[in-house]
């Protein structure tokens, strides 16, 4: 396994446990010849190219297009010269192959903890009138079906050029009917699982926001016909950035797909003097041969392992109570001890103090970007109220919405030109806030500065990072008129940045990722805070939908998952407490509500579902994820997860609405040792692996609305 170079062929096979991904040189051009199934080291590998022949760039496979001598379809970049033409040409230059996996300058990736997990292999490319370099760089995983690319674009010439579109991958398929699945939604339904067949055209999905957005996330699987959760090949690219992306699916006239995928180039432009370079967002690309069931499970054990960080990656999270649906702004020090002072008789671990803690904030029209206590509100400040939290043995937890500012805010009075904008333009204002322009130095210094000191004095052990609208007016008041295109990214590397700053000095605190919700859910951010608030909704409903979509490329330990009141605040269903809690301990758990207007059977019911996901929490967060019925195909969702050695699962089940004189179903379970007896935790009943997969466990018949049920099952010792 590993990368094999045949020189004298032109050929690079990128080879990992069951794939193998195969580049060649045709008229010095590096052209994509196969990705699939792995293929022998020492297989006849000629003839893979069947160009019929023809070798004209309209029907060339490369693995860079370019756009202007001869390939009509959707290039992968387009640089402008200093005298205006837009032609380049790549042709290959060299090769250089090394162990393990080089960090990106600046940007989030996946990573490698020694040189034996992985080898990268870089083509160098040159246009030699243009003075262009292009490094494509691709990594592969020996233990996991991954191919990691990127670009670097570096001017050698003595005058400057301007990138308008370096995208981060090309990769085209041969003739053949394929499906795109992607994950759409809006604000409060984040994840929807999408399916459609790709016909002759484009087919894109993208986001022009600024942020990955609620709208489209920056992920699509190229499934082959046929392809279902545990069978048929599917070709997954997640892309490992935070800003505007595109993503294209191209079908020509001869039914080939070009696929391409990286930062947006609407209103890109970056000027590349000479002597620089620039580097594009990295994209993680999986393949599956067993369908799109174990495509989700290899992201969600890479990026659980190589792309989240630090002290919490490994580390089980812990149980938490927020108090935003409790309370909202108006709340002081006495009512939210009160709640963690409840929340500790139930064994909860977390308290999370959410917005209006600061400035003069009883609204969410006022006080962004001042970072004080409100002492209205707690007149002993934030280090008195995490005293209380911590004395009734829980953590304490703070919500910051740092990207923002408010007009009415000291900070805004003072430095009015520190928000994104463009001069005599009005500025958009969304939630009564502008955006803070991260391009910035001062501007991200002044928020280090200003965050740092809450965290160093008070004993914060987890932080809500929000964000709370979309960038409009991208424009910055520091960055010259010839580089205005360049704003939108800069922001997103500023932000980075600031990010890296804050956790490195902070590597105790358990940072959570929120953009209302899940509005930039996405491998970036990933990098630099292991979880992320999946929506804003939690209606359990909603979240079964939610929940299972995301679930396709990220990890369960990625997914914020709270149990709320009822009537649900943002949809006004009313379900049981139990439909709810199993279907938050599918996540990363916690609650969303006053713990203290809860009945004493409520609490009863709280008490044992905290001891309970207690017990799981471990296998949840974990463990290898089965998905086994979609709620976007029926009214029954069911779920499982799995521990490595399969000695161990645990059973999700869930019905949305009663059905009368039903027929009698059994669910069928994944991912087990058929081998293995297994043993139901609540009946003692045992059952044979093969059984439970082949014939199913059979579900009680409850006649009512919003059953669930969970199921832990324990292998018996081999005899």
């Amino acid at each position: 396994m590993g990368i094999l170079v045949q020189e004298d062929k032109g050929l690079f096979h990128l080879q990992s446990k069951g794939m193998s991904y195969i580049i060649q040189l045709v008229n010095g051009y590096p052209v994509h010849v196969y990705w699939g199934k792995k293929l022998r080291k020492d297989s006849n590998l000629d003839g893979l190219l069947n160009h019929g022949g023809n070798t004209g760039l309209d029907r060339l496979p490369q693995e860079y297009p370019q756009y202007g001598s001869g390939d009509f379809r959707n290039p992968a970049y387009q640089v402008r010269l200093q005298d205006g033409t837009r032609v380049t040409e790549l042709s290959y230059n060299g090769y250089r192959l090394t162990g393990g996996k080089p960090a990106l300058a600046g940007l989030p990736s996946i990573y490698v903890e020694s040189e034996q997990e992985a080898q990268t292999l870089e083509l160098i490319l040159k246009d030699d009138y243009a003075k262009l370099s292009v490094i494509l760089r691709y990594t592969i995983y020996e233990d996991s079906d991954v191919v990691a690319r990127s670009v670097q674009l570096l001017n050698e010439g003595d005058t400057a050029l301007q990138l308008q579109r370096a995208l981060s991958a090309c990769v085209d398929f041969p003739a053949g009917e394929m499906d795109m699945v992607y994950l759409a939604g809006a604000w409060a339904r984040e994840g929807n699982l999408t399916r459609r067949r790709l016909m002759q055209g484009g087919t894109t999905i993208e986001s022009r926001r600024g942020m990955s957005g609620h709208q489209m996330n920056p992920f699509v699987a190229l499934a082959k016909l046929g392809t279902d959760e545990n069978q048929g090949e599917v070709f997954g690219f997640s892309l490992v950035y935070s800003g505007s992306f595109e993503a294209e699916a191209e079908v020509d006239s001869f039914g080939t797909t070009r696929f391409t995928i990286g930062l947006s180039s609407f209103d890109f432009s970056w000027l590349l003097e000479s002597g620089e370079s620039f580097q594009t967002p990295e994209v993680v690309m999986v393949y599956s041969a067993e369908g799109i069931g174990e495509m989700s499970r290899t992201y969600h054990r890479l990026y659980r392992t190589r792309l989240c960080r630090g002290l919490y990656r490994d580390k089980e999270r812990p149980i938490l109570v927020n108090n935003w649906e409790a309370t909202y702004f108006n709340f002081d020090t006495d009512k939210l001890e009160s709640i963690a002072a409840e929340g500790s008789k139930l064994g909860i671990e977390l308290f999370v103090l959410d917005d209006g803690w600061f400035g003069k904030r009883d609204a969410d029209n006022s006080s962004l970007g001042d970072w004080v206590e409100d002492l209205r509100k707690l007149p002993g400040g934030l280090a008195d109220l995490a005293q209380r939290v911590n004395g009734h043995g829980l953590q304490f937890g703070l919500w910051v919405e740092p990207e923002m500012i408010s007009p009415d805010s000291d900070l805004y009075r003072q430095h009015p030109d520190w928000c994104l904008h463009v001069p005599g333009r009005r500025r958009s204002e969304a939630r009564w806030q502008l955006v803070l322009d991260y391009t910035r130095e001062d501007v991200r210094q002044y928020i280090y500065e200003s965050l740092s000191r809450v965290f160093s004095t008070v004993p914060v052990a987890y932080v809500k990072w929000d964000m709370n609208r979309c960038l409009t007016e991208i424009g910055s008041a520091q960055i010259t008129p010839e580089r205005q295109g360049e704003t939108a990214h800069r922001y997103v590397l500023g932000l980075y940045e600031l990010l890296e700053r804050l956790t490195s000095k902070f590597p105790h605190i358990l940072f959570e990722s929120c953009c209302s919700g899940g509005g930039r859910f996405d491998p970036g951010m990933l990098y630099y805070m292991p979880q992320t608030w999946t929506s804003d909704d939690t209606d359990a409903v909603e979240r079964l939908k939610i929940q299972y979509g995301t679930s396709l490329v990220y990890p369960i330990s990625a997914m914020g998952a709270h149990v709320s009141a009822v009537p649900n605040h943002q949809v006004g269903r009313i379900t049981p407490l139990s439909f709810r809690g199993d279907v938050a301990m599918s996540g990363n758990f916690g609650y969303e509500l006053d713990l203290t207007k809860f009945t004493a059977e409520e609490k009863e019911l709280v008490k044992d579902q905290v001891a309970n996901y207690k017990k799981i929490r471990r296998l949840v967060q974990q463990g290898n994820l089965y998905r086994l019925q979609s709620p976007f195909e029926g009214n029954q969702t069911a779920w499982m997860f799995v521990s490595d050695d399969q000695r161990e699962a645990l059973v999700y089940y869930f019905r949305v609405m009663a059905v009368p004189n039903p027929p009698r179903r059994n669910l069928q379970l994944n991912g087990l040792n058929p081998e293995l007896d297994y043993t139901l935790e609540d009946s003692g009943e045992v059952y044979g692996g093969d059984r439970l997969m082949q014939v199913g466990l059979s579900l009680p018949d409850v006649q009512q609305d919003y059953v669930s049920g969970c199921y832990r099952l324990k292998a018996q010792d081999i005899q």
